[in-house]
């Protein structure tokens, strides 16, 4: 599990400080930063001009690290700096000293005849825009579409957020960046994880041991995480012994609760009984044989359907409409007492009145908004980690918020980041699938945390199976394509 750490920008500041209290020489750690990136350059690129942009600080230092050490390789090297080389303290001021060419200042001409960029301006603690000559060489190797490495983070991601400070364009975009010891948050939230191109994450020589001073509760989304617990089936195993699942299904949208109850299925619940409307009991009937069909169409017959001990967990929302109706089924799904993952329209239909949602949870519950339904219950102001985390807080459930960067938070202040998936997952659709995989992970016992995070990373997982041209409907069909994958250890589990 330390594999898929990330790291805040403060927490990373504490590693440093405890290699360093452990007796790894902060110097050594610059040197062996630096070397990571030089030898990551010959492994991608030939023989070339370089183009060291280097800042003021210690990553300005690293990148003088990474001029010395390709220049002794034969590559042609130029150095440029921000700032002037007397400002440059501590180990920054070290390396500048051992680095044997010329160090310019940072002008254009340092891109003249389409070097190799290796962005060492600003690492990951960078709080505040770009400006000057920095910003117009970023948004110049941005336009030109140069090759571009970038040290720790392209400069002008935020490491904790992932935010460009400044506006669009005002952040490197690398097709390569090299950070140290672990990711940071940064690199795997939108928009940053988009600048950084490939991450490779290096050992400097920081001990593992720091981490137990720093104790994380920010993880990348994979397999080692939830892995164990996975409810694969069981030799003596039957369909009772999986959980049943319930998926309430409207009377309009009735692909929404097709593709939940998919979902579900393929995620290995027992069995899984669709709560329809009289008026489209034939639309659900005639679809998926597996699927079982009863007719409820008030929620007086949706609680005795509940009132089932063999029915275990119940998703509310996909295709129900934003309507009392819909708010009564999610509150009738709570008060049984039996996993719930609400999701879609049961959340939108509480947008005037979020806290009688709120106090009605007293079981495992798990809610999939996506930002604008996340948006009508929750604050909006913080970054998406910070958000997601008080929302799961502050009502007792477990909150999956959706989107290319998908966060999971519990309400122990546990929290991951999902990096698997692909654009071709933004399509309608795609979001009742996910919340009825949830729903058949925790039909089997899962906590709805464990369920959450494995549902993500699979349904991404089958998404990049899936490819372009990707429609909902392709997602259930390509489950059993990445379940034997991991049942078959033919994935890495970090």
């Amino acid at each position: 599990m330390a594999d898929n750490v990330l790291l805040s920008v403060e927490q990373m500041y504490k590693a440093d400080s405890l290699a360093e209290q452990g007796g790894v020489p902060s110097l050594n750690l610059m040197e062996a930063a630096g070397k990571a990136v030089a030898e990551e350059i010959p492994n991608r690129w030939q023989k070339r001009p370089v183009a060291v942009l280097a800042g003021p600080g210690n990553n300005g230092g690293d990148g003088f690290v990474v001029a010395r050490l390709l220049g002794e390789a034969g590559w042609p090297v130029r150095l440029g700096l921000l700032g002037d080389e007397s400002a440059l303290k501590g180990d920054a001021a070290v390396n500048a000293g051992l680095w044997q060419g010329e160090t310019e200042k940072l002008t254009p001409g340092m891109l003249d005849d389409d070097p190799l960029v290796v962005d060492a301006l600003f690492g990951a603690g960078l709080s505040r825009p770009l400006d000057g000559p920095a910003l117009g060489l970023v948004q110049t190797i941005n336009e030109r579409k140069m090759d571009c490495i970038a040290v720790d983070i392209p400069s002008g991601v935020h490491g904790d957020t992932g935010e460009i400070l400044g506006g669009e364009g005002d952040a490197l975009k690398a097709a390569v960046t090299v950070t140290f010891f672990r990711a940071k948050t940064g690199h795997f939230l939108m928009p940053g994880r988009d600048h950084c191109g490939q991450l490779v994450i290096v050992d400097i020589g920081i001990p593992d041991s720091v981490l137990d001073d720093i104790r994380p509760k920010t993880f990348l989304n994979g397999p080692v995480l939830w892995l164990d617990d996975f409810p694969w089936p069981e030799a003596a195993g039957h369909k009772y012994s999986r959980g049943h699942a319930v998926v309430c299904g409207g009377a309009e949208m009735t692909g929404a609760a097709r593709l939940a109850a998919m979902g579900a299925r393929r995620l290995g619940a027992g069995l899984v009984t669709i709560a329809a409307p009289t008026d489209a009991f034939p639309i659900y009937a005639k679809e998926e044989p597996g699927t079982i069909v009863k007719t409820v169409d008030d929620d007086a017959g949706f609680r005795d359907l509940l009132g089932d001990p063999r029915m275990n967990a119940v998703l509310a929302g996909p295709g129900l409409g934003v309507s009392d109706a819909t708010r009564e089924k999610v509150l009738s799904a709570l008060s049984s007492g039996k996993s719930t993952v609400i999701d879609a329209d049961g959340l939108s239909a509480f947008a005037d009145d979020p806290d009688a949602l709120f106090e009605a949870i007293n079981g495992p519950c798990l809610m999939t908004p996506h930002d604008g339904e996340f948006k009508r219950l929750f604050s909006a102001q913080g970054d998406k980690l910070a958000r997601t985390r008080r929302a799961a807080l502050s009502t007792g459930s477990v909150v999956l918020l959706k989107g290319a960067d998908t966060v999971i938070a519990d309400i122990s202040g546990n929290a991951v980041i999902n990096a698997t998936g692909s654009p071709d997952l933004a399509t309608a659709g795609s979001g009742d699938v996910l919340a009825g995989m949830a729903l058949g992970l925790m039909t089997q016992g899962m906590n709805p945390y464990q369920a959450a995070c494995a549902s993500a990373w699979i349904h991404g997982a089958a998404g990049e199976k899936t490819g372009p041209g990707l429609i909902a409907e392709d997602l259930p069909a390509n489950l059993p394509l990445v379940l034997q994958d991991l049942k078959d250890g033919a994935v890495p589990v970090n």
